[in-house]
C-alpha cells in the first residue's frame, strides 16, 4: 500500500469512527470477560465452601455449572463481537474503501 493511500485512510473521518467504535467495544467486552473470569477465580480462592456445595444427591457441586457458565459466557461474547464485526464494522470498512478509492 502506498503512503498516500495510507494517509487518506488514516485521515478519513469514517476510519476514525471505526477505530473508536471497535476499540470501545473491544474494551467493553474485555472488561466484561475479566469481571466474569476473575470473579470466578475470586470465588475459588475465597469462597470454596459455596462452590463445593453439592447440588442434589449426586456428585455435582455448584462450582461445575459456574465454571461451565464462564466458558459459555466466553463463547457468547465472542459471538456478539463476530456478529457486530461482520455487520457494523464491515459496513464501515467497505464505506471507507469506497470513499478512499474515489
Amino acid at each position: 500500500m502506498d503512503d498516500q493511500l495510507t494517509q487518506r485512510i488514516a485521515n478519513n473521518p469514517r476510519y476514525q469512527e471505526l477505530k473508536a467504535k471497535r476499540s470501545r467495544f473491544g474494551w467493553l467486552l474485555t472488561a466484561a470477560m475479566m469481571i466474569v473470569y476473575y470473579g470466578f477465580i475470586l470465588l475459588v480462592a475465597f469462597n470454596k465452601p459455596f462452590l463445593s456445595q453439592r447440588m442434589g444427591e449426586g456428585v455435582m457441586t455448584v462450582g461445575i455449572p459456574v465454571g461451565f457458565g464462564v466458558i459459555v459466557f466466553t463463547i457468547i461474547i465472542t459471538a456478539i463481537y463476530v456478529r457486530r464485526a461482520n455487520n457494523e464494522f464491515d459496513e464501515l470498512s467497505n464505506a471507507i474503501v469506497a470513499e478512499v478509492q474515489k
